[in-house]
C-alpha cells in the first residue's frame, strides 16, 4: 500500500487536492440530482392537480353521453384518465411527500370541503389491474415507473381516474457529468501543479545545499525564496553554515599559527642540542626535535592545504590513480593496478585527492610491502580498493588509525616513519568529496582500504 502512495510533498499535496475535489463534486453532483428529482417532482404533482380539476369540472358538467368522449380526448401519454364505476385506488389513505404534494394541489383547486371525494396513490412499480389493461390499449403510454394516481368521484357515484406517471431523470453517469468531472480534474491538476512546483521547488534547493554542506562549507549561501516558512527555515541554514565555516576557518588558522610558532623553538633547541657533549644523549635528542619538526611540518601543511580553496575539475580517475601508481612505482615500490580500460569521470579537487590517494597507497607500499589497487564502478558510486600484504590491523583500533597523531606501535613505528597525519588528512579530503573510507583485514592476511566516491 506504501508503494501506492507517492513519495514527494509536491505529489502527495496534489493527490490530496484531486481526491477532496473529485469527492466534493461527485457529493455536490449527488445532491443536486436528488433535489432536482424532488423539484421534478414537486413541479408534476402542482401541474397534474390543476389539469385533474380541469378535466374533472368538464366531465362533471358534461351529460352522460358526452363523458366518454371527453375521457378518450383527454388522455395523454403523461395523464391516462379513465371513466368507470369502481375507483381503481384502495380506500386507505396514501402517506408519503409525493401524494401530499398532489393533495395539498387539489384541495386548492376543488371543493374538498364540500363533500368532494377523492383518494390519492403514489407508486414507485407495477400499476393495479385496472390501470395494466388500460395502458395495454395506449400504444404510446410510458412504461409504469413512478405514477401518481388519483381517483376523484362525480356526482353520479361514478370514479374518474388518473394516473400520472413521472418520467425518471437523467442517469447520473452521463456523457455530460464525465466531461464535467474530467474538465474540472484538469484544470485544477495543472493549476495545483504548477502551485504546489512554486511552493516546493526551494525545499528542493534546500535540500541539495544540505547536501552540498557536508563536502563544501564554504559553498555560497542559498537565496532567499519561498513561503515564509520555508525562507525562515533558508535563513536558518544560511547562518548555522557561516558559523561553521568561521569555527573551522578558526580552528585551522589556530592549528597553522601554533605550528609556525613551534618552529622557532624546535630551531633554537636544535642548536643548543650540538652543544650536548654526550653523543648519545645528544642523538636522541636529535631524533626526538627530528620527529617533532616532523609533525609541526605536517600539522602546517595539513591546515594550509585546509585553508586553500581549490576549484573542483573534471578529472579522469583512471589517469589520476595511473599517475599516483608510477610515481610509487618509480620510488621503487611493488604497485600492481586494475582500472578497466574505459574512462571514469569525477569532478572533484584534484591535487587534494591525488594527495589523498597518495597517502592510502603510499601505506600500503610502506607497510604492508605491496599495494593492489583496483577501480569499480556502481550505480551511485565509485569505488576504489587498496589491498597490501602487511600485518593488519586489530579490529578494536580500526577508527583510531584516523584520529590525528594515532599511531600504531605494532606495525606503525617511528622508526618506519610517518606523522599519524596521512590517514586523517587522507579521509578529510575523501569526505570534503562526498564519499568515504573503510578499512578492514583481509581473510588472506594485510588490509583492505575501500575508498567510495559519490556520482
Amino acid at each position: 500500500m506504501r508503494r501506492l502512495i507517492p513519495d514527494t510533498i509536491a505529489a502527495r499535496t496534489l493527490l490530496v487536492l484531486l481526491i477532496g475535489l473529485t469527492v466534493s463534486h461527485l457529493l455536490s453532483v449527488a445532491l443536486y440530482f436528488n433535489d432536482r428529482t424532488s423539484a421534478l417532482l414537486f413541479t408534476i404533482g402542482k401541474q397534474t392537480g390543476e389539469r385533474i380539476t380541469s378535466i374533472q369540472r368538464l366531465v362533471e358538467n358534461a351529460p352522460q353521453a358526452e363523458r366518454r368522449r371527453i375521457v378518450e380526448h383527454a388522455d395523454h401519454p403523461r395523464l391516462h384518465v379513465a371513466w368507470s364505476q369502481e375507483s381503481t385506488i384502495e380506500a386507505h389513505p396514501d402517506k408519503g411527500w409525493q401524494s401530499d404534494v398532489l393533495l395539498d394541489a387539489l384541495v386548492a383547486h376543488l371543493n374538498a370541503g364540500g363533500g368532494q371525494i377523492f383518494r390519492l396513490r403514489y407508486s414507485d412499480g407495477a400499476m393495479t389491474g385496472a390501470w395494466q389493461e388500460h395502458m395495454r390499449k395506449k400504444p404510446k403510454a410510458v412504461k409504469p415507473g413512478q405514477t401518481l394516481m388519483v381517483s376523484l368521484r362525480l356526482s353520479d357515484g361514478s370514479w374518474l381516474n388518473f394516473a400520472a406517471p413521472i418520467e425518471p431523470p437523467k442517469s447520473f453517469w452521463s456523457l455530460r457529468f464525465v466531461l464535467s468531472m474530467g474538465i474540472m480534474l484538469l484544470g485544477v491538476g495543472i493549476l495545483s501543479t504548477l502551485v504546489v512546483r512554486h511552493l516546493t521547488r526551494p525545499l528542493g534547493t534546500f535540500a541539495r545545499a544540505a547536501h552540498r554542506l557536508g563536502t563544501d562549507v564554504k559553498a555560497p549561501p542559498i537565496p532567499e525564496k519561498g513561503p515564509a516558512e520555508v525562507r525562515q527555515a533558508i535563513r536558518a541554514f544560511n547562518e548555522m553554515q557561516g558559523r561553521l565555516r568561521r569555527f573551522i576557518e578558526d580552528r585551522t588558522q589556530m592549528l597553522a599559527a601554533i605550528s609556525h610558532d613551534l618552529g622557532t623553538p624546535i630551531t633554537r633547541l636544535r642548536l643548543r642540542a650540538e652543544f650536548i657533549e654526550d653523543e648519545d644523549q645528544q642523538e636522541k635528542m636529535l631524533a626526538d626535535l627530528d620527529d617533532m619538526e616532523k609533525m609541526v611540518s605536517s600539522a602546517l601543511s595539513f591546515a594550509r592545504d585546509e585553508a586553500t580553496s581549490e576549484p573542483h575539475a573534471m578529472v579522469d580517475l583512471r589517469t589520476l590513480l595511473q599517475r599516483v601508481c608510477d610515481d610509487t612505482a618509480d620510488a621503487g615500490h611493488a604497485v600492481t593496478l586494475d582500472i578497466g580500460d574505459n574512462a571514469v569521470p569525477f569532478a572533484c579537487r584534484s591535487v587534494a585527492l591525488r594527495r589523498a590517494l597518495s597517502n592510502l597507497i603510499g601505506n600500503a607500499v610502506k607497510y604492508g610491502r605491496r599495494a593492489r589497487v583496483s577501480l569499480a564502478e556502481q550505480d551511485d558510486a565509485i569505488v576504489i580498493t587498496i589491498d597490501d600484504d602487511g600485518p593488519g590491523i586489530p579490529e578494536d583500533r580500526l577508527e583510531d588509525v584516523f584520529k590525528p597523531f594515532r599511531r600504531l606501535e605494532e606495525s606503525r613505528s617511528r622508526e618506519t616513519g610517518g606523522t599519524g597525519l596521512g590517514l586523517t588528512v587522507a579521509r578529510t579530503i575523501v569526505r570534503a568529496h562526498g564519499g568515504g573510507i573503510a578499512l578492514s583485514n583481509r581473510d588472506g592476511g594485510g588490509l583492505s582500504v575501500e575508498v567510495k566516491l559519490p556520482r
